[in-house]
């Protein structure tokens, strides 16, 4: 039997799933432990969701869920696993037992999975990760991966995973790469492979691969995850690997191992979305010079369109992390899908910059990113009343190193572990409300407040008052500016 996640194996059975008509599953599954129906979906195949815990044999489709994140999967049986792969057989380049891939169910992952069987005899387990990139890029994935030979396809909700234990920590380490980019792809990655290590040891795979090309950032944030989490995987990555050279080459390796080739609009720009943001890259954003078209962005409105009256949104914060808008608790997950929607209709959040990337080559990209630009500003401004010069200095100089760490794929890296502990602490009592004011793509603080606030109004204020003593001024400018006196005195001397 399969664990899919955490928790006993039982062997009763409490509920049973029926295969779709139009699909064929061998058993039925499996769930053992109290359950309660709560959603259906259309993923090819007929898939529900299920709160509580329980477990599936791999000859049948399964889902299983906690309170906290949802897998699904849908399987063969073992006999037709075996037939379709050849179990025990060497592949062109070498032998392996199954392979975990991070699956979208595009052109370039539906063919790497006949590729992986191919060339390493394997099975194939493909693997997705839901952090927020909108239900649409999930429909249909159990089909297009059966239909590539996939022996198993999982499921996974990581989106309160993804900002409370990612994007949340970055957010209070105030982490931004080279004065603009707010990491959206960099956060998500570590979190879609510690997962893919998770999924490997509970399916027994002793492998894991990934799309990623051999230009980009994204296969070292991939496999340095994977070191860190499991380092007796073996790690596959295609692009670095095959003949394929571009979308034509897929295509036609696809008809040639009869995979149907997904049926979809290819899109000018390369994107990737998450709950955190969207990113836009290639076309016309290859040259530098080029101003983005204004119908390429999809999260926010143009500000020339946004709304001519302004808003106010109230942040809560506690302990330098976001807990509520307008006063309403909320989880990580809600209160950003929240905050997106009231930014983007103001138009906030949008940043065009040449990056510098991981491997040398520089790229230019524009980033949509509402909620996190609302938060960032948020945080900013809370941590002026409750931080001294001192620590915000600190603070500043190590979150830039902070955001190297985490563009650079190095989150397991024990010195942002490190780094993340002494933002936690400096930031203990960063807790208040912030309002700010959205108006056409600007956001404008309009009220602070905190009750560790270091403000004080009877000592900022011009009249005298007995904490402090102007006159007392006088002698700290005099013992402060000696170097500069001392320098001027020897020039002269000179």
């Amino acid at each position: 039997m399969a664990r899919l996640m955490g928790g006993s194996l039982f062997s009763s059975a409490t509920g049973a799933f029926q295969p779709s008509k139009t699909e064929s599953v061998a058993n039925y599954c499996r769930i053992s432990g109290p359950v309660k129906l709560h959603l259906f979906q259309e993923l090819g195949a007929k898939a529900s969701e299920l709160h509580g815990n329980g477990i599936a044999s791999n000859r049948a489709g399964v889902l299983r869920s906690n309170k906290k994140s949802v897998i699904q999967a849908i399987l063969q049986s073992e006999s037709e696993v075996e037939t379709a792969n050849g179990r025990g057989t060497r592949g062109l380049r070498g032998q392996l037992n199954k392979v975990v891939l991070a699956y979208s169910g595009g052109l370039d992952t539906s063919v790497i999975v006949p590729w992986l069987r191919e060339n390493y005899g394997c099975e194939v387990v493909c693997f997705t990760a839901d952090v927020g990139q909108g239900m649409k890029e999930l429909e249909g994935l159990e089909k297009k991966a059966r239909a590539s030979g996939a022996c198993q396809l999982v499921v996974k909700d990581l989106k309160e995973e993804f900002v409370r234990d990612f994007i949340f920590p970055c957010l209070r380490a105030g982490a931004i790469y080279e004065r603009k980019y707010l990491l959206g792809t960099s956060m998500a990655r570590p979190v879609i492979a510690k997962a893919m290590v998770d999924v490997a040891k509970e399916v027994g795979a002793d492998a894991v691969s990934h799309g990623c090309t051999g230009k980009g950032n994204d296969q070292v944030r991939f496999e340095l995850a994977f070191f860190a989490l499991n380092p007796n995987l073996n790690v596959v990555a295609p692009w670095r690997e095959w003949d394929i050279t571009g979308r034509e080459d897929a295509i036609e390796y696809a008809k040639k191992h009869n995979i149907p080739v997904p049926v979809t609009k290819k899109s000018i720009y390369s994107r990737d979305r998450n709950l955190w943001h969207l990113s836009h890259e290639g076309d016309i954003l290859e040259d530098p010079a080029n101003e983005p078209k204004k119908d390429m962005y999809m999260m926010s409105t143009d500000p020339e369109d946004a709304p001519n009256e302004p808003e106010y949104v109230e942040i809560g914060i506690v302990g330098g992390l976001p807990v509520s808008v307008n006063g309403e608790a909320l989880s990580p997950a809600s209160l950003l899908t929240k905050l997106n929607e009231i930014g983007g209709k103001h138009g906030i959040g949008r940043i065009d910059m040449v990056e510098n990337r991981l491997v040398g080559m520089k790229s230019r990209g524009v980033y949509e990113t509402p909620g996190g630009t609302i938060l960032f500003a948020a945080t900013r401004e809370l941590e002026s009343l409750t931080l001294d010069r001192e620590t915000i200095q600190v603070k500043d100089s190590l979150a830039l190193k902070y955001a190297e760490l985490v563009y650079a794929g190095r989150w397991f890296d024990p010195l942002r572990e490190s780094m993340d502990a002494f933002m936690e602490k400096i930031t203990e009592h960063t807790t208040g409300t912030v309002t700010l004011k959205l108006y056409k793509g600007s956001v404008h603080v309009a009220s602070r407040r905190s009750i560790y606030s270091l403000y004080r109004e009877d000592i900022s204020s011009f009249e005298n008052g007995q904490i402090y003593n102007q006159a007392d001024a006088a002698g700290f400018i005099r013992l402060y500016g000696l170097p500069t006196r001392v320098r001027a005195m020897l020039e002269k001397e000179l």
